[in-house]
């Protein structure tokens, strides 16, 4: 079975993460399904609205490091920055319902999203110091917009969870529910985005994104390239050797 799951049906196309026995961890060609879904309902007629979900008990704990490492993104054009920018474009709404762990772009991904509804067992995280790189997803960007500068820099520069009631004063998420019923709220809601009219969907969110659109793609490319350099540094390194030999990486000559 694959590990997204593409369903459509009364006008909501329904992406779901599908790799529980790795915590819902996102390789390099669960990307590419990813980015070529999101293509795929922006041309298509019969797709109003996208939702994205997870489990009850984990939304995604980010790249898969061992995938990552094999097959780090070697250019712009890999499936993961692909799906990068055509979240980051993407015309018609977009719906996440996250519950448990949401690991880095687990995280960042949702700042792309329009609605988000979360399980009280949402535990969100942006740990991209502890691996010794940069935010990626425009984060960098977005979470000060969102969420102030001096809560920013807790969550960036510590990298520490931050839980769903946190995430819904913020502004991250529109509303905290039982994890069981998370699912089910965001394709409800989904579906009523895909009953009303599309054009005026579209022409609403582009009016709302478009000052901003421009930054956030560039953002993109800035992290992209500051990621591609920091893969290479002496902090990289040392956080994933520490992660493949299961210690705590020791940043302190560094």
């Amino acid at each position: 079975m694959s590990d997204i799951l593409v369903h459509t049906e009364a006008g909501v196309m329904t992406l779901t993460f599908n790799r529980l026995d790795k915590k819902n961890s996102i390789t390099g060609e669960m990307y590419g399904v990813l980015a070529d879904a999101l293509a795929t309902a922006e041309q298509s007629s019969e797709v109003r609205a996208v939702l994205i979900q997870g489990d009850a008990t984990i939304f995604s704990a980010g790249n898969d490091i061992g995938d990552f490492l094999n097959k780090p993104p070697s250019s712009g054009e890999s499936s993961v920055f692909r799906f990068l920018r055509g979240i980051a474009s993407f015309p018609k709404p977009i719906v996440a319902a996250v519950c448990g762990p949401a690991v880095g772009i687990g995280t960042t991904l949702l700042f792309h999203c329009d609605l988000v509804y979360a399980g009280d067992n949402a535990a969100f995280s942006m740990p991209f110091v502890n691996l010794g790189l940069c935010p990626e997803a425009a984060s960098s960007l977005l979470v000060p917009q969102m969420f102030g500068y001096h809560r920013a820099a807790e969550a960036l520069l510590l990298g520490e969870p931050f839980m769903a009631e946190a995430a819904l004063e913020v502004g991250l998420v529109n509303r905290v529910v039982p994890p069981t019923e998370a699912n089910g709220i965001a394709q409800a809601q989904a579906r009523k985005l895909a009953a009303k009219p599309l054009s005026v969907l579209i022409e609403i969110k582009r009016l709302m994104k478009k000052s901003q659109l421009p930054q956030l793609l560039e953002r993109m490319g800035e992290e992209g390239e500051s990621f591609a350099r920091m893969l290479r540094e002496p902090a990289a390194r040392e956080a994933f050797t520490a992660f493949m030999e299961k210690r705590r990486p020791d940043f302190s000559k560094l």
